[in-house]
């Protein structure tokens, strides 16, 4: 029986990964914690939208001992952009897009972490398009520096910056926006360190 420490179990996704030893989770897999806290969710990986941060993200939240549990969504449909975006027209590929299974999963936690890469404009829209459907209070981290007015405009309801009323086009709302986390690249101490104190003042709000 371990003395002074936490065991913590961890099932890390739902199929095998990817590379080798399967160390990169594969879209459409979850990692489930015992009570759902916080959800960090990422980009499908590939060549471009590396999963890494969220991985570091998820680690050093467990790593600080604070008492919530964390769990990670790569989603099935992570890449490019929704199908109602403006840029859509201009972006070649697969669309961003949710599963019912997927807004379900991320409904039943607290707070989310959305990492959306390094492209503003792609990040804007898919966390519009993921408040649009589920109803959460999110925590924005990307490498493309974004800012409340840039979500506001889009419809997306921040606890800073409102839209106008009529424009509003979100369920759920942004708290706290982290930019400067690089995409495939271990997030710095200090980056961490904001991610860290958003997500401890969003939960304990919640509660």
């Amino acid at each position: 029986m371990p003395i002074g420490r936490v065991t913590q179990v961890v099932d890390c996704r739902e199929s095998m990964g990817m590379g080798k030893g399967g160390g990169l989770a594969q879209r459409g897999t979850i990692s489930e914690s015992k009570s759902p806290d916080v959800i960090v969710i990422g980009m499908s990986p590939g060549r471009r939208h590396v999963t890494k941060p969220v991985c570091d993200i998820t680690s050093g939240l467990r790593r600080e001992g604070a008492e919530f549990s964390v769990t990670t969504l790569v989603l099935n449909a992570g890449s490019g952009v929704p199908a109602d975006s403006p840029v859509a027209g201009h972006v070649l590929g697969a669309y961003f897009g949710l599963t019912p299974k997927e807004i379900e999963q991320i409904e039943q936690h607290k707070v989310a972490i959305l990492h959306h890469g390094n492209v503003r404009s792609h990040v804007v829209q898919k966390v519009r398009f993921i408040l649009e459907h589920a109803d959460i209070k999110a925590i924005v981290v990307s490498q493309a520096p974004i800012d409340y007015e840039d979500l506001a405009r889009e419809g997306v309801k921040t606890a800073y910056v409102m839209p106008p009323p009529d424009k509003i086009k979100t369920k759920g709302t942004v708290m706290e926006i982290i930019s400067g986390v690089t995409r495939g690249q271990t997030p710095s101490r200090e980056r961490l360190a904001e991610v860290i104190r958003a997500v401890m003042k969003v939960i304990k709000s919640s509660t």
